[in-house]
């Protein structure tokens, strides 16, 4: 018995529909929502260009105001330029000054020459006789290199020095010092500044006749160190001029104030 004949071959396998590709991940973020449309801004260029034109208007307009009401006055007369002429003195003028009454002729020359001469019987002290340079007489003080600065500063010139012994009573030393004076009366001020001291300490004082605001001192108990009798003291400040008067005693007696007001007297009379 014939079998019969197979009129096709059976596929493999089912044919299936091919699955949608899945979408790629997108590389780009998520869209920004987008904002609503907003209303224009004003411009206010306009405004300001009427406010500046009323501005330049208003003044122009009181200008011409101005210049209009000026025009319809009177002018006003100007002074006259030339002034009366004022009445000459006659005759001659006054002399100049000798040299013994002007002051500046006596301390532009030899300072050591004005200093008071040493009485006789007294003994002149080693050392203090003729002419001070800055450092020498910055030496005289407590900090000398304190004390030079400051004559630096105060303009110092120049410094005479005398001085004698009275037996073994008393011991004077006198200085004149000259400063130069063209920005600052140093002299009135250094000798102002000499005082201070006394005024410190226990001084009886007097003013030096003639000398504005000189002084002398005495001091009022003497100085006590163990192993020295005690000393006592007296000074001296003034100035005229661009000189200052400085005196100096000491002593183992009291100083009599007889003593220091006439030496400052007699030393400021040959300023």
């Amino acid at each position: 018995m014939e079998q019969p004949e197979e009129t096709a071959d059976a596929p493999d396998a089912l044919d299936t529909p091919d699955a949608p590709d899945a979408p790629e991940p997108s590389d780009t973020p998520d869209a920004e929502p987008v904002a609503p449309d907003l209303p224009a801004k004003r411009r206010r260029g306009r405004t300001v260009a009427l406010i500046c034109a009323a501005a330049v208007l208003g003044l122009v307009a009181g200008t011409c105001t101005g210049y209009l009401v000026q025009a319809d006055r009177e002018p006003t007369p100007l002074p006259p330029l030339s002034q009366p002429v004022l009445p000459q003195a006659k005759g001659e003028g006054p002399a100049p000054l000798s040299a013994a009454q002007d002051r500046r002729v006596k301390t532009e020359g030899d300072l050591r020459e004005l200093l008071l001469d040493k009485p006789r019987g007294a003994k002149r002290t080693e050392g203090s006789d003729g002419w001070l340079d800055l450092a020498a007489y910055a030496d005289r003080f407590e900090k000398p290199d304190v004390a030079f600065g400051e004559l630096v500063q105060d303009r110092f010139r120049r410094a005479a020095v005398t001085g004698w012994e009275v037996g073994d009573d008393y011991s004077v030393d006198i200085c004149l010092v000259q400063y130069r004076q063209e920005e600052a009366a140093s002299a009135a001020e250094v000798a102002l500044e000499g005082q201070y001291w006394p005024e410190q300490e226990r001084h009886d004082s007097w003013p030096i006749p003639g000398t504005g605001e000189g002084r002398a001192y005495v001091l009022a108990e003497p100085e006590t160190e163990d192993g020295y009798l005690p000393l006592y003291g007296a000074e001296a400040h003034a100035a005229r001029g661009d000189v200052v008067m400085e005196i100096y005693v000491y002593g183992t007696k009291p100083v009599p104030k007889k003593m220091i007001m006439s030496l400052a007297e007699r030393q400021m009379e040959r300023l």
